[in-house]
């Protein structure tokens, strides 16, 4: 439900849309609980009278109590127990049956239902979206932050550097194109020092920056690294392609008249990669 309606709205929307659909569907399920809990005591009442009908039982153990509380059959004779566990297994399947056409009824009006494109964003749902809980107040800017974010954690960081690789037209390690959008946020790096602060290892990170001195992407000042003139132009071409590839996963709402909030989103995305 979650996901048909973030599909369905604006991005103006989301949030509120979000926020709405787990409203409404947490009183769906008090009045699911409440219709067919009544259900189930009054066909339990009758089952249970039927069963007692004529027998003599103990003080505290007639039809009433033993729909209140289950633990009154231990009082009842051993040869009155079966009857009175088929009138709960009875009630029960009761209950399955009445919720059976409301399930029909639901299925046969989600055929209804406009058929949109799925957004890749939208596939991502918080579990508080997914599970029975309160609702939870998120702006549509952050419910869009979370989910690209989540999205961006399931495809892994050297996923991530390979499809925008390819995409920007390059053939190099995924680590290559780390580095270089690394010395383009930092201005110079020092690949020792970057073994030192991130979890790239020293290995993986020697083999980029020989492989983009050797492609003249970078060179060496001292121990620094800064970008060349061709390095500067793939590093704009790997951040087209990753701006590229979250506008994607926005579908219809990267259009021409994007909101500037989503506009920010994408360009600190970008810059986190």
């Amino acid at each position: 439900l979650v996901l048909v309606v973030q599909n369905a709205v604006s991005y103006q929307d989301l949030g509120v849309a979000t926020s709405g659909a787990t409203f409404f569907r947490s009183i769906g399920a008090s009045f699911g609980v409440a219709i067919f809990g009544t259900v189930f005591t009054n066909r339990l009442t009758g089952q249970l009278e039927s069963a007692l009908a004529g027998r003599s039982v103990p003080p505290g153990a007639d039809a009433e109590r033993l729909a209140a509380d289950p633990r009154a059959i231990q009082m009842l004779p051993a040869d009155l127990r079966p009857s009175i566990l088929n009138a709960y297994s009875t009630s029960i399947t009761d209950v399955f049956l009445y919720a059976a056409p409301v399930v029909l009824v639901a299925f046969v009006l989600a055929w209804f239902l406009r058929e949109d494109k799925l957004r890749g964003s939208v596939t991502a749902p918080d579990t508080s979206q997914t599970l029975a809980s309160n609702p939870v107040e998120r702006s549509s800017y952050d419910e869009c932050a979370r989910a690209l974010s989540v999205l961006a954690t399931r495809e892994g960081r050297r996923e991530i550097y390979e499809k925008i690789t390819a995409r920007a037209g390059y053939d190099l390690l995924p680590a290559a194109s780390w580095l270089l959008l690394r010395i383009k946020r930092h201005g110079t790096v020092e690949p020792a020092r970057l073994a030192e602060v991130t979890p790239v290892p020293l290995r993986v990170i020697t083999d980029a920056a020989r492989q983009v001195e050797g492609r003249g992407l970078a060179r060496r000042e001292g121990l620094q690294m800064i970008l060349t003139d061709a390095g500067a132009e793939a590093v704009v071409k790997l951040s087209q392609a990753r701006e590229d590839s979250l506008a994607e996963l926005l579908g219809d709402w990267w259009g021409p008249e994007r909101p500037t909030d989503l506009v920010k989103l994408v360009a600190e995305l970008t810059a986190e990669v």
